[in-house]
């Protein structure tokens, strides 16, 4: 009998945990280190047109940020009210939720398809007047804005398939839009085969492409594979509790990467005033460090749905467990992090066709930058088991704290020295106060909810997976 109960359980309710999580995140990492490949190769390639082509797609990344927060805040939320239903036999409630989400995905859309025909243009007249970088910027991102229905698409289905355990099928439809697009960036840019050589404009047409291909196949594949929702939407109305529940969890982290795209606006303005090769040097930062954040968000996205589960399910055990090895494997990738950019940062930016003085201001830049590393593996994951508890307004604050509250106005005072190596050392900094913010936090949350999930719940199987 008790054969039968587990061979019927959720895979995350009773497969060992380490196990389970390797399963559920090593995919999803893979998916998204095929991610940062692709944003890296767009800007390779951006920045053989010339230097100002690279600064004008670096100045988009706010807005792009922006973006990608609308979509993983309402993913977030998605994904732990799903995994949570899930975990409590609730499939009615677990279908509606995908439902919902699916709506909201396409709300998304509309907004950034009004952003893409309005605000582009003083988005981009506010941080340069060089007239050949706002060209460069207005072209490219009003395509990304504008044709932003495959990004949502693939958002919303993928995110389907991670709440129920199907991280496999993730990362094939991220790695096949990854690859579409790294193959159309020099055919479109450059004009290969025959077509017309489109610069910036055709890295911005091989990235929407490439999230219409895979948000095509998610949908697919949610259809045929995931059996644990039922998308239907032929008597379909959107159910405000349901949407207020979503967004409970998943307002507080598109709050909390919004003020990304703040501070990277905050930033580029600051940098603009050293000069455009500056504001290029911290573009190019951020599509290598994720290189190592992108793995540690695929880690996140593996354990978010293993901790809701168990959390809707009583098992404090499993949640522990997956919380303590979630850190752990964050604290090592960071670390890499670390030496990888204190060693190799002249190669790195080298990739870029670095000049002179590109590389000046970019390798103190990142061997400045990556100390913050050390601390924020932790603070990551923390504040997505934050999330996954229902309590994302504990990761909004650290989040404002960090990039609102410290790091712009460091960065700001420390610019007034007139020395830009100095700007560098506001990130870890600023990191130092988000670490001990979280500590704060996560002992409160382990007091106020994880200290009271039912040890009564724990099954045979829990206490032998520990």
């Amino acid at each position: 009998m008790e054969e039968n109960l587990k061979s019927e359980e959720n895979k995350m309710g009773v497969m060992p945990v380490n196990r389970l999580l390797i399963e559920m995140s090593l995919p999803m990492m893979i998916s998204m280190l095929v991610q940062a490949l692709y944003n890296v190769v767009d800007s390779i390639f951006v920045s053989r047109i010339n230097e100002n082509a690279l600064t004008a797609v670096s100045l988009a990344f706010p807005i792009q940020s922006l973006m990608i927060a609308v979509g993983t805040g309402t993913g977030v939320g998605v994904n732990a009210l799903l995994s949570k239903s899930l975990g409590e036999k609730n499939t009615e409630r677990a279908n509606k939720v995908a439902e919902n989400g699916v709506f909201l995905a396409a709300l998304s859309y509309l907004l950034f398809l009004i952003v893409g025909l309005t605000v582009v243009k003083p988005f981009y007249a506010g941080q340069t007047t060089d007239q050949e970088i706002f060209a460069y910027g207005y072209e490219y991102l009003t395509v990304v804005c504008c044709f932003s229905f495959g990004m949502y698409a693939q958002f919303i289905f993928e995110r389907l398939l991670q709440s129920t355990g199907k991280t496999i099928f993730t990362m094939f439809t991220q790695g096949t839009g990854a690859i579409i697009n790294i193959i159309l960036d020099p055919i479109l840019i450059f004009g290969y085969f025959g077509l017309p050589a489109m610069g910036v404009t055709g890295a911005a047409v091989a990235t929407v492409i490439g999230q219409i291909v895979a948000a095509v196949l998610a949908f697919i594949i949610n259809q045929k594979k995931n059996k644990e929702i039922h998308l239907d939407f032929r008597a379909f109305k959107p159910d405000v509790k349901i949407i207020g529940a979503i967004y409970a969890v998943g307002i507080p982290s598109i709050i909390m990467q919004a003020i990304g795209s703040v501070m990277t606006y905050g930033m580029n303005r600051i940098l603009m005033v050293f000069s455009s090769t500056a504001a290029a040097v911290f573009g190019v930062y951020f599509k290598l460090q994720s290189f190592i954040f992108m793995p540690v968000f695929g880690l996140n996205n593996g354990m978010v749905p293993i901790i809701a589960y168990n959390y809707g399910a009583g098992k404090k055990d499993r949640l522990t467990k997956t919380m303590k090895l979630s850190i752990m494997y964050a604290v090592a990738i960071m670390a890499v992090g670390i030496v990888v950019f204190q060693i190799f940062p002249s190669q790195l930016f080298m990739m870029f066709d670095a000049s002179e003085t590109m590389l000046a201001i970019g390798v103190p830049a990142l061997r400045t930058i990556s100390l913050s590393f050390a601390f924020a593996g932790f603070c990551i994951v923390t504040g997505s088991v934050f999330q996954a508890l229902g309590n994302g307004v504990y990761s909004m604050i650290v989040s404002i704290a960090r990039q609102l509250i410290v790091l712009l106005p460091v960065a700001y005072l420390l610019s007034r020295t007139g020395n830009i190596n100095a700007v560098w050392w506001a990130f870890p900094i600023a990191e130092v106060i988000s670490l001990l913010v979280t500590i704060f936090f996560l002992i409160r949350i382990n007091r106020n909810i994880i200290g009271h999930i039912g040890d009564e719940h724990i099954t045979k199987e829990g206490k032998e997976d520990d």
